[in-house]
């Protein structure tokens, strides 16, 4: 096994390793910034976080879909983290952040880490107070001897630095699976919203169920056809692209129809720069009855105690140009068959199909804008089904 560069660790039992957390280790991030203490995973490249306004700067920080993976005979691990997580005065206070473990790519285990920084928003004037902890540790024991395939799926939520890796036995980098390249762009259910953990949201479910490589480009509260992501998956190698696109461009209220039609042609084609004939598909939004035929903006109230969403917006807006998501599907509908003309690579998929109006009824979004562990299942599960297993992946 050629290892990497070892280190024989104070921490722990006698005949820990240490390996240093670089590239060579980490999927699904796209670049990875050297802290005082470690390295933090990122998923926008440097260029393209300089021009992110807003908490993008933070969302994409948020490893939804990162992984590290490495090959090693270890029977225990540990990984030193300093986690970063958001929480929100007067709201529930979000479950620990935990870590999957898959071993040849079965579930192998679940961890959480202690300490870590808490950043409190004040939900009012959305000032944010920052708390520093201490690093905390996440371990995993009792896997089988001899060598196989380990990933680490950090959390979607919260910001986490990696320091070190330990093993008690020596790591290489896990060889190229050969598997496509999944490159995905979404909204906050994309990026893992009320999912039960990093391998439980519906791109890791359905990444599981294809056998792909999975790049989740999901940000929360900002799937927005910001042209710097356009050039980010532009610029990024994919063997399968797919855009989920319409919930955050109505809760936001950030255009009109005008707008958003020319904004998406130009995000296609910005992404034809790059990858000219590679398969693309152009996800409508999922059932959402808030904002069906309410405009937004949408605003979070915790009247009761419990976060809720709700659809500010007058539906007679709609039609003086105002997105609702009824109108977005029907101009996404349009605009990649009048496209598919020209480009044969190019497919729509309404997102109704992934989660209607009765997975509602049998999954209702809890706060009434993202679905909880079930819908997200759900979702992943058709997913794969409508997509990889439809002409667009082939």
């Amino acid at each position: 096994m050629d290892d990497l560069e070892h280190d024989t660790a104070p921490h722990g039992a006698p005949g820990w390793i240490t390996t240093p957390v670089g590239p060579e280790l980490l999927r699904g991030a796209l670049e990875t910034e050297r802290t005082a203490r470690g390295v933090l995973p990122h998923r926008l490249p440097a260029w393209a976080r300089r021009q992110a306004p807003g908490d993008l700067a933070e969302v994409e920080a948020q490893p939804a879909g990162v992984r590290l993976a490495f090959r090693t005979r270890a029977t225990a691990v540990e990984l030193d983290v300093l986690a970063t997580t958001t929480v929100y005065r007067g709201a529930p206070t979000p479950p620990d952040a935990v870590y999957d473990l898959l071993v040849d790519g079965r579930p192998a285990g679940r961890a959480t880490a202690d300490g870590g920084n808490v950043r409190t928003v004040d939900t009012t004037t959305w000032a944010a107070v920052l708390t520093p902890g201490p690093p905390g540790t996440v371990r995993f024991a009792g896997l089988a001897d001899g060598t196989k395939d380990v990933e680490i799926w950090l959390p979607y939520r919260g910001i986490h630095e990696l320091i070190a890796l330990r093993t008690d036995a020596p790591v290489e980098p896990a060889p190229d699976s050969g598997r496509r390249v999944w490159l995905h762009h979404g909204s906050s259910i994309s990026h893992g919203s009320n999912a039960d953990g990093p391998t439980g949201t519906w791109p890791a479910l359905a990444a599981a169920a294809a056998g792909v490589e999975l790049v989740n480009l999901g940000f929360s509260g900002n799937a927005l056809l910001d042209p710097f992501t356009a050039r980010t998956m532009r610029d990024t190698p994919a063997d399968l692209i797919s855009l989920k696109i319409g919930i955050n461009l109505v809760n936001h209220d950030v255009m009109r129809l005008r707008a958003f039609t020319a904004a998406v042609h130009g995000f296609l084609d910005t992404l034809r720069e790059g990858h000219p004939t590679t398969p693309v598909l152009v996800v409508s939004p999922l059932h959402c009855p808030i904002h069906e035929d309410t405009p937004g903006p949408a605003a979070a109230d915790l009247g009761d105690g419990r976060l809720r969403f709700r659809a500010l917006g007058d539906p007679a807006e709609a039609a003086r140009g105002k997105l609702t998501l009824r109108v977005v599907r029907e101009e996404l509908a349009r605009i990649t068959a009048a496209r598919a003309t020209d480009d044969p690579h190019l497919h729509h998929l309404d997102g109704r199909a992934l989660y209607g109006e009765a997975d509602f009824a049998e999954f209702p979004l809890p706060d009434d804008l993202h679905p909880d562990a079930a819908g997200h299942r759900r979702i992943g599960e058709r997913f794969a089904e409508h997509a990889f297993g439809s002409a667009w992946a082939r």
